[in-house]
């Protein structure tokens, strides 16, 4: 048996949860997401809780179990509390600045990078160095961070770059063949 699979999903108050067939609507504070399942897997609300069953122990169902569980608590989470992604800009002269919705980032090159946000993502800059990705839906929220990081991906030799906040890059050592040897 899965042990993420069997875990109970504990919905907290003000959010609804709306199961038909392999559709699921799940609404609350911040807004609602919709999802389609797979049909196989056997889904009850059960008072506060929602749990997730197999119905067999074919390689398929076993594979679905923990992901379809995992999907349910993640969009119950969503609407509950949101998603957040944190990161850092590190550079001389390395900033970012927020105009309208649309995240403008001088990263080194000989232009600005506009960023506009994907549907259901806000983006906000504290101080000039730090963006917040967040949202509702945590696989837009991951993405959005991803390809705000793949603009200008932290360089391994001097470490300037745009990385997720509390990522360790380890810096590699430049040529030796210069300073040693040399007279």
């Amino acid at each position: 048996m899965s042990r993420i699979g069997k875990l109970p999903i504990a919905v907290p108050a003000g959010v609804t949860v709306n199961i038909a067939g392999e559709t699921v609507t799940v609404k609350g504070p911040k807004g609602e997401l919709k999802r389609s399942l797979p049909a196989e897997m056997i889904i009850k609300q059960e008072g506060t809780n929602l749990t997730v069953t197999r119905p067999s122990d074919a390689k398929k169902h076993r594979a679905f179990h923990g992901l379809t569980r995992t999907l349910l608590a993640n969009m119950v989470q969503g609407v509950s509390k949101g998603f957040e992604k944190n990161l850092e800009i590190v550079g001389v002269g390395f900033r970012a600045e927020k105009t309208g919705d649309k995240l403008m980032l001088r990263i080194g090159f000989s232009h600005q990078v506009e960023v506009k946000p994907m549907p259901g993502i806000t983006l906000a800059v504290e101080g000039t160095t730090k963006i917040k990705v967040s949202g509702i839906n945590k696989e837009d929220v991951g993405e959005q961070a991803a390809e705000i990081r793949a603009l200008h991906a932290p360089d391994h030799y001097k470490g300037k770059g745009i990385r997720y906040t509390g990522e360790k890059i380890k810096l590699k050592p430049g040529k030796a063949g210069k300073v040693v040897g040399r007279k």
